[in-house]
């Protein structure tokens, strides 16, 4: 199971991307576990400068904008 994190104040955009990882992960039938984290300490330890991030298994792979379907399927294969 994949441990994904979504980074941000808890905006909008930020929940948008985590609704859209769910859903797609769902219609893939991935196994993920998407966590929000608005704490700015957190936030500032992943170096992020603009949210909404995506932080997969620790890792930081996306940040500054809501990602595309497409992108989201190629992080959940």
């Amino acid at each position: 199971m994949k441990i994904i994190k979504v980074l941000g104040s808890g905006c909008a955009k930020c929940t948008k991307t985590a609704d859209l990882i769910k859903q797609v992960a769902q219609e893939q039938g991935s196994a993920v576990s998407v966590e929000k984290e608005t704490s700015p300490q957190i936030i500032m330890e992943y170096g992020v400068m603009s949210t909404p991030a995506v932080v997969i298994d620790d890792t930081l792979i996306h940040s500054g904008s809501v990602p595309q379907t497409s992108q989201i399927k190629e992080w959940l294969a």
